[in-house]
Order: C-alpha cells, then sequence, then structure tokens
C-alpha cells in the first residue's frame, strides 16, 4: 500500500479522498492555488504545496507544477478526483512516465473512452446497447451529413466527440437547421476541447439518465454496484441523484450491469468508473463512460456499504478485489442533493464569505463539504459547496430526512441553491418519480417566467 498519495484536486473531494487515505493510514499532500490557502483540507494535510494563482490553468491544471510537487513531497501515488485533471490522459501519462502512480485508468483507457466515437464503437462490439447515431464522426460534406441524420431520423443531437460537463452538443430538429448547428458545434468543440470532431445520436424526447457504478482490478477482476438515477439535471449539470433507480427491475438491472463488466475486461479497465445511459420505454442507451470517480459516488456506497475511494486507491496499488458480484446487495435508498453557491432559480454565481455555517445531521444523514464559518467562497471554480447524503430504509425515508437536513442547514452571507432542492423534494412529479431529464429545465423556465 501507498504510504503517501498527492491528491489534486479542490474542495470537498479533496478533502473526501484526503479522509479515506487518513483512514488507511496513508499521508496525504495537499496542492492548492493562492484562493484555496486557507482551505480545510489544506490545514488538515501532512504537507501542502501552493501550485499557482488562483486562475485554474496556472494551478489545477497545471500539470508540471503538479508532478513537480509530487516530487518534491516524494508522493507515490496521485489522485486526480473528478473534473479538473482527471480524464486527462496526457497527464495520466506524464504521471506515469514521471515514475508515479495514476489512481485511475491507464492513458489508453482514458483516451479510448474520452472519445465519444470511439467509446460507442467498443461499446457496440461488447454487446452495450447505444443510441441510434452515425457510425463514426460526421463528414464534411454537407450532402453527405444531410444523409446520415435522415436515416437516423429527427430531432438529433450534435455531440463533440471530445465533449463532457454539457458542452459541445446542440439539439436539431428540422434539416434547415441542421448545417449551421454542425459548423457551430464543431467551433466550440474546437475552442473547448481542441478537438473539431462530431457526430450525430438520436434525440430521445422524455429519457431518464440511469448510470452503472462499475469497480475493476488489473487482474481481470469486474463487478458493477448498481446504478443510480441522475435525471434531475440543468444545463446538461446533474442537481440531485439517488440510488437505486426507482422502478427499475432486477432481472434488468442484471442484464446491463454484466454488460458494463463484460466491457470492462474487454478493454482491460482498471479503478472506479460510471456507464451512462438514457433509458426510454423500458430501453438502455449508452452516451458515454466516465474514468473516474463521480461526484454522486456517496449514494452507492451508502446503499452498497463499499468505501469507493478506498477501493479506488486499493487497486491502484495493485490489490485484487476481494469482493465479487454475489457479495454486492443494494439494501435501502439513498438521495444526494448538491450544494451549489448560486441563486436557486436564476443558477447565477453566488461567490462569497460565509458569515454563518451550521451543518445538518441525524439518522442518515451525511455531509461532504469543505466550507466552515467564515471561509471565502472563491468566484475561480465550479459552484458546488458540499453535498448533502440522506439514506433511508426507502425512498420514503430517505426524502423525509433530506427534508429534514436541508431545513436544519444553515449558510448565511452567500446564496445557495437549497430553496430549490426543498421545493424539488415536495414536487408531485419528483415524489412519483421517473421524470426525464428535461423535467428540472422546464420547471425553472416556468418558474422565471412567472417569477
Amino acid at each position: 500500500m501507498f504510504e503517501k498519495i498527492l491528491i489534486a484536486n479542490r474542495g470537498e473531494i479533496a478533502l473526501r479522498i484526503q479522509r479515506a487515505c487518513r483512514e488507511m493510514g496513508i499521508k496525504t499532500v495537499a496542492v492548492h492555488s493562492q484562493a484555496d490557502a486557507d482551505a480545510k483540507y489544506v490545514k488538515l494535510a501532512d504537507e501542502s504545496v501552493c501550485i499557482g494563482p488562483p486562475p485554474s490553468a496556472q494551478s489545477y491544471l497545471n500539470i508540471p507544477a503538479i508532478i513537480s510537487a509530487a516530487e518534491v513531497t516524494d508522493a507515490e501515488a496521485i489522485h486526480p478526483g473528478y473534473g479538473f485533471l482527471s480524464e486527462n490522459a496526457d497527464f495520466a501519462e506524464r504521471v506515469e512516465k514521471s515514475g508515479f502512480v495514476f489512481i485511475g485508468p491507464r492513458p489508453e483507457t482514458i483516451r479510448l473512452m474520452g472519445d465519444k466515437v470511439s467509446a460507442k464503437i467498443t461499446m457496440k462490439k461488447a454487446g452495450v446497447p447505444c443510441v441510434p447515431g452515425s457510425d463514426g464522426p460526421l463528414p464534411e460534406s454537407p450532402e453527405e451529413i444531410k444523409a446520415i441524420v435522415r436515416a437516423i431520423g429527427y430531432p438529433v443531437i450534435i455531440k463533440a466527440a471530445a465533449g463532457g460537463g454539457g458542452r459541445g452538443m446542440r439539439v436539431v430538429h428540422t434539416e434547415a437547421a441542421l448545417s449551421n448547428a454542425v459548423i457551430i458545434t464543431r467551433n466550440e468543440a474546437q475552442a473547448a476541447f481542441g478537438n473539431p470532431t462530431v457526430y450525430a445520436e438520436k434525440y430521445l424526447e422524455n429519457p431518464r439518465h440511469i448510470e452503472f457504478q462499475v469497480l475493476a482490478d488489473e487482474h481481470r477482476n469486474a463487478i458493477y454496484l448498481g446504478e443510480r438515477e441522475c435525471s434531475m439535471q440543468r444545463r446538461h449539470q446533474k442537481i440531485l441523484e439517488e440510488a437505486p433507480a426507482l422502478g427499475l427491475p432486477p432481472r434488468l438491472r442484471d442484464r446491463i450491469g454484466i454488460r458494463c463488466v463484460d466491457a470492462c475486461r474487454r478493454i482491460g479497465y482498471r479503478g472506479v468508473g460510471t456507464f451512462e445511459f438514457l433509458f426510454e420505454r423500458n430501453e438502455f442507451y449508452f452516451i458515454e463512460m466516465n474514468t473516474r470517480l463521480q461526484v454522486e459516488h456517496p449514494v452507492t456506497e451508502a446503499v452498497t456499504g463499499i468505501d469507493l475511494v478506498q477501493a479506488q486507491i486499493r487497486v491502484a496499488a495493485g490489490e485484487k478485489l476481494t469482493i465479487r458480484q454475489r457479495d454486492v446487495v443494494l439494501k435501502g435508498h439513498a438521495i444526494e442533493c448538491r450544494i451549489n453557491a448560486e441563486d436557486p432559480y436564476k443558477l447565477t454565481p453566488s461567490a462569497g464569505r460565509i458569515t454563518q455555517y451550521h451543518a445538518p445531521g441525524g439518522p442518515g444523514i451525511r455531509v461532504d463539504s469543505h466550507i466552515y464559518h467564515n471561509y471565502l467562497v472563491p468566484s475561480h471554480y465550479d459552484s458546488m459547496i458540499g453535498k448533502v447524503i440522506a439514506y433511508g430504509e426507502n425512498r420514503e425515508q430517505a426524502i423525509a430526512r433530506m427534508r429534514i437536513a436541508l431545513s436544519e442547514m444553515v449558510i448565511e452571507g452567500i446564496r445557495t441553491n437549497t430553496p430549490l432542492h426543498l421545493d424539488l423534494l415536495s414536487d408531485a412529479a419528483f415524489l412519483a418519480g421517473g421524470t426525464s431529464i428535461h423535467y428540472l429545465e422546464q420547471k425553472l423556465a416556468n418558474y422565471n417566467k412567472s417569477g
């Protein structure tokens, strides 16, 4: 096992990884920007290194600075968390070539699954059901593109092959709008990801978003840990997640889960990962694989009793999985609410100093957050400042506990999206379950029109 791990991230996930390491007796190195010098996880780390000024490009995305920090602190491995460099194959390669262990998949696996076109081709070969679409990148010829899209059938969604985080995608309903949409998406893809390649998929009208968590070691052992429902989204960003998905037949869960595991073995996957699907009319359609730890991993931990971060570290150290598929039992229900520093309905960021803070508690409540009283929320990064997770024997109890927790939580000095979560937790459609990925967007649009 490693003696020292460098955590190449910030915020709540840096603290989450640090806690897992401390429990395992592993020392930690916190890297931080100048804006995060007073962060809780920096103070709690065994060592800390400032790697640059506040902008991400000069700190958390600065590969040479992170590698240098690992060298000067004599760390053995680097954990990338999520976001930032977590799915950057070049970073993973640099880490390994520099003599450190990258706590994640191999660089070639990240490349394979990071390109949405090659990922779909790989999944089709593994028997994983995919959304109907172009069999590869869209060609340059407008006429050829029109022919491909006609065969798919409108509406379609044009996506960047290297896309992610809700960027680089555009819905097209008519042929008249097609050429312009392809040009704009290509330009966006080049600007955001340095790769103008785009492809087309059938646009499903009212799907749910359901994802499967997998865990694999380098000895070709792989398991899946159930699924998560992530349909409450705005701007293609998840805001509330739960496990398991409501109304999913066990046989269907097993069928898709086994195919995900088979795909892991086929590509030689190592570490934790997530297969993301759209689910409509009782059919699953693969959209992408995230080759990292997910923001919403705590709900899976709650219903399986498995610490995913510790499992991730053990696999990276070369250990074999000690859990077999038959050992994985889903018990109870868990819900996670992402707490963002933003206006709850307009979604505009709200950076600033937290003048009062009280974390909720009670049975089944977990809070993953790096904030504290008098903490200054910087304006340079993502607006998420924490997550509240509620676990119960069933969905109704988990919802009731989450309502109590959010009503007890106090964060003053900035605005947060807690009112939106409380609204959703009393929403008839949410309580009934099975809402599509468009539901929250429509709800917010109606609120802003009336407000």
